[in-house]
């Protein structure tokens, strides 16, 4: 890819169209860490619904340790947003261009780090599951405020319950106006279908990376993060290169 197309992918300055390429190809990303990561550790780790709702019933069901387990992975998972927010706000006092591209380049450097402790995962079953579900749930954290961000809460890449409903709404208002008669003293219901475009690929890119992502690590095992990891440097790198180069003057 151009480096040209790269530094407006990932730079600081920020169009609508780059903020929604982005989003699809970490959504790409978020489905494949998802899925993988669950053949791995057998959890999920990109929402935290599920989570906050087990503290609750782990603690009813007399269970403490495994809520504070559930409590410690939703903390693991506000520490990657709050270092991604402290990463772009450190970035954009100095003016760099990489403000958004360094949380993607340390999600990359993590995601190897998750594929060599999986790697090791049967040599000490009991200290590194516990450690690589926190090292997802943070991976998850990192990526989803850096959509959040760049887009102003538009677009959320780590988790479909939003999207889904967002594009459901969508097409009930599609719906509606098929099946309602015109009528010259109600306007027309209005179907924004631009948003119901990038939802719909939204929601595709992460089911597609979902599915990779699964069959890569079934296949291969834990060296199908090495692409994903590489995919995020790729994307990434350009305005890291281009800040390095304006400090080395």
């Amino acid at each position: 890819m151009p480096a040209h197309l790269l530094r407006r992918l990932t730079g600081r300055d920020r169009t609508l169209r780059a903020n929604r390429q982005l989003g699809c190809l970490l959504a790409f990303v978020a489905g494949a860490v998802n899925a993988g990561g669950f053949l791995a550790v057998q959890r999920y780790t990109s929402h935290m619904t599920g989570i906050v709702s087990s503290i609750a019933d782990h603690l009813v069901l007399g269970a403490p340790w495994l809520a504070l387990a559930a409590l410690i992975s939703l903390s693991a998972f506000m520490a990657g947003a709050v270092t991604t927010t402290l990463l772009i706000l450190w970035a954009r006092r100095r003016a760099m261009h990489s403000e958004y591209a360094l949380s993607l380049m340390l999600e990359a450097a993590l995601l190897l780090v998750f594929g060599l402790l999986g790697a090791n995962l049967h040599l000490w079953t009991e200290l590194l599951v516990p450690g690589t579900v926190l090292l997802l749930c943070f991976i998850m954290g990192l990526q989803n405020a850096v959509v959040t961000k760049i887009s102003n809460a538009e677009i959320r890449t780590t988790h479909m319950t939003g999207v889904v409903t967002d594009l459901s709404v969508e097409l009930g208002r599609m719906l509606y106006g098929k099946g309602e008669p015109a009528s010259a003293s109600a306007a027309p219901v209005p179907v924004n279908r631009e948003r119901l475009w990038v939802l719909a690929t939204l929601l595709a890119m992460f089911l597609t990376g979902s599915l990779l992502g699964a069959l890569a690590f079934q296949h291969i095992g834990f060296a199908a993060t090495v692409p994903i990891a590489v995919l995020l440097m790729v994307i990434a790198v350009i305005p890291v290169l281009d800040d390095l180069r304006l400090s080395a003057r």
